[in-house]
């Protein structure tokens, strides 16, 4: 495995042994964000433009954002 600098924005083609998971509610248009494990962080990308750039979060900056996306802390932004 090839050792990639992780950090914001990078292209996520970069991340090659990267496996990449769609949410089951995605759309079928492509429409939905993208998960992935990248050693011990996790990559999100948009999955319309899966080689355009990844953002990084640690593993406890993401289960902050589960726990609130959970509790409709964003569901204002959503409509």
């Amino acid at each position: 495995m090839k050792v990639v600098e992780l950090r914001n924005g990078i292209g996520a083609g970069t991340l090659q042994d990267a496996q990449w998971v769609k949410a089951r509610a995605s759309d079928g248009l492509n429409e939905c964000v993208e998960l992935a494990e990248v050693g011990e962080s996790i990559a999100v990308r948009n999955s319309r433009d899966p080689e355009g750039p990844a953002l990084i979060f640690t593993r406890s900056e993401l289960a902050a954002f589960v726990d609130g996306a959970s509790k409709g802390e964003f569901s204002a932004m959503t409509v």
